[in-house]
């Protein structure tokens, strides 16, 4: 119907084969490029915030650069454990259940970001408190740097045809390969730019030109509020999951649900931080 009255309008979708790189039984994806990449820019972009003095007030950073190097692989294993556990829990655990040989198939998609969120949550309490440094400061740069993974995970999304958005008119629409025959909106196209690309430059405002950093807890709420209101907002444009729908009457989706705490969380988190104490010396 609708591709019969914008014929014009509509794009094609772009042949971009998920593997980008097949060598014998070992196939290396985009999907999985996604993560790798975001984990390893973030790292980057972390290290030179902790060598910046000039962003962390009157004190220096309360843990090394050497820390953050040691936190890497505990964040990749709270990362993937997490989003993966996460979705099963939260979006498709009947199916788990019934095959329980997929659980490990994180190839084939089938990440949540609240529980990769709250995996990495997890990580960092356990590891700072092993070194014995603030975990709110952890929290504030690993927030910051999870933008990188957001974007390019979101990215992957659309080249996997995956979480596309709902039927639309817009100039701009897709057919996704398993989306069926009508036009969608790219909703994971809109989260890699508002969980990002837009969330990265609020949260570097907020750190070098409001000094946020150093007053701990800061970003990291700044970044649960300003991804729970993103996500709500995508959310009215992405297509619920099959196995779920929609909520309360037709509009509400799970991940609405979700994401609305992140908005009390992160407000609290906000309001209730004090200035840096400390550091290491």
């Amino acid at each position: 119907m609708i591709i019969s009255q914008f014929p014009a309008l509509v794009l094609t979708f772009p042949e971009i084969d998920p593997i980008l790189l097949q060598l014998g039984p070992l196939a290396v994806r985009w999907y999985g490029l996604a993560y790798v990449t975001g984990i390893l820019l973030g790292w980057w972009y972390a290290r030179r915030l902790i060598a910046n003095n000039n962003i962390w007030g009157e004190q220096k950073p309360p843990f090394r650069q050497i820390d953050l190097d040691d936190f890497l692989v505990w964040a990749a294993v709270g990362i993937v454990l997490g989003g993966r556990i996460g979705y099963i829990l939260f979006y498709d655990l009947a199916r788990y259940l019934d095959n329980p040989s997929e659980i490990l198939a994180v190839w084939r998609g089938g990440m949540s970001f609240h529980g990769g969120a709250l995996g990495t949550l997890v990580a960092m309490v356990l590891f700072s408190r092993s070194r014995k440094f603030s975990t709110l400061s952890l929290m504030d740069v690993i927030a910051t740097v999870s933008t990188f993974g957001l974007f390019f995970g979101r990215i992957a999304n659309f080249i996997n045809s995956e979480l596309w958005g709902r039927v639309s008119d817009v100039p701009w629409a897709f057919v996704f390969p398993n989306g069926g025959d009508l036009p969608r909106h790219p909703s994971q196209l809109y989260e890699a730019l508002l969980e990002g690309l837009v969330l990265f430059l609020i949260l570097r405002l907020l750190i070098f030109n409001g000094g946020k950093l150093a007053r701990p807890g800061y970003i990291a709420g700044a970044w649960i509020f300003f991804y729970g209101v993103s996500r709500i907002i995508v959310e009215f444009f992405r297509q619920p999951d099959a196995h779920i729908g929609y909520l309360a009457g037709g509009w509400l989706t799970m991940g609405m649900v979700l994401s609305v705490p992140m908005l009390l969380v992160g407000g609290f988190m906000m309001l209730r931080s004090r200035p840096l104490l400390g550091g290491p010396a």
